[in-house]
């Protein structure tokens, strides 16, 4: 009994972390997006070389591009951390559902379901029905 109880509440708190990185996930990728969205292009700093009142910004002279480009990789990063983690989960649970004795969804064979074959469209050989006269064209010759 014990050994179950043990075995649920690791259970329970794999899911609840496999959760909340599945939130930290979400929440990196709106944030890359978001950030990368916010940057300027290379063309964009040309005009602020030559004095375009750039100075005066919250970044200061250099502009956003080191702190957004910094915090980008960084989330870049955690991004790709949290999809390892995930896919750690995911072969986790894969592994948990062969222990369980279910067949494997690949070794399954799902057997073709027959079908009436219509008689106007056209069959393969072996399916084809033998001729008669009556299918035969009469030409008439004068």
């Amino acid at each position: 009994m014990q050994k179950n109880l043990a075995r649920y509440v690791a259970l329970r708190e794999t899911k609840m972390l496999e959760t909340v990185i599945i939130i930290v996930h979400l929440v990196v990728a709106i944030g890359v997006v978001g950030f990368v969205l916010i940057q300027q292009g290379k063309g964009a700093d040309a005009g602020a070389s030559f004095g375009s009142g750039a100075s005066g910004t919250v970044f200061g002279s250099q502009g956003s591009s080191n702190f957004l480009s910094r915090f980008t990789a960084v989330l870049a990063a955690v991004f790709f951390a949290t999809s390892l983690g995930l896919a750690f989960y995911a072969k986790d649970r894969a592994n948990t559902i062969t222990q369980l004795g279910l067949p494997d969804p690949a070794v399954l064979e799902v057997k073709p379901q027959e079908q009436e074959v219509l008689r106007d469209i056209p069959q393969v050989e072996s399916q084809a029905s033998e001729a008669t006269e009556a299918d035969v064209p009469v030409v008439d010759v004068e």
